[in-house]
């Protein structure tokens, strides 16, 4: 079998990038405050960018002949991403803070998938995971922008 590894990347990265859109998810709707006319609707495009994301690593997967998870149930199981409870009490900051956690997690399971890939020579995959991981550092640093503070993508 090829590429046992990479697919496994590909596996956690089904189970994570799912879960982070539940996160997105749940910071759209629970979000008040000030800026909310402006990242209301952004929260939108966050989505739409981690569901396409999904789709890229879920085909991939396939076309190298892996299973990706698809019930609620394997991806609540897999997933490495924390989730929060539905409620009130948390402020639109510490809910962008949660989704830099999120993302951070993304990164860093990109870049290892970036290293398997590149030790089983799967250099397609690779590519896939080297431009997925940079757009990911984009939302960091977008994120932490907005936050008042600085990307420390490179820490």
């Amino acid at each position: 079998m090829k590429y046992t590894k990479t697919k496994a990347v590909l596996n956690q990265l089904v189970a994570d990038l799912s879960q982070m859109s539940m996160i997105i998810h749940q910071t759209h709707w629970y979000m008040r405050g000030p800026n909310f006319l402006k990242l209301h609707p952004l929260m939108d495009e966050f989505m739409e960018e981690i569901d396409s994301q999904l789709d890229v690593i879920s085909e991939r997967l396939i076309a190298l002949d892996g299973s990706p998870y698809s019930t609620l149930k394997e991806m609540a199981e897999n997933t490495k991403i924390q989730d929060w409870p539905g409620e009130w009490d948390k402020t639109t900051p510490e809910r962008l803070a949660h989704l830099v956690d999120g993302y951070r997690c993304l990164e860093d399971l990109y870049q290892h998938g970036i290293e398997v890939s590149d030790v089983e020579k799967d250099f397609s995959t690779q590519d896939i995971f080297i431009g997925l991981k940079t757009a990911i550092e984009k939302k960091i640093w977008m994120i932490q922008a907005e936050l008042g503070s600085a990307p420390e993508i490179d820490e």
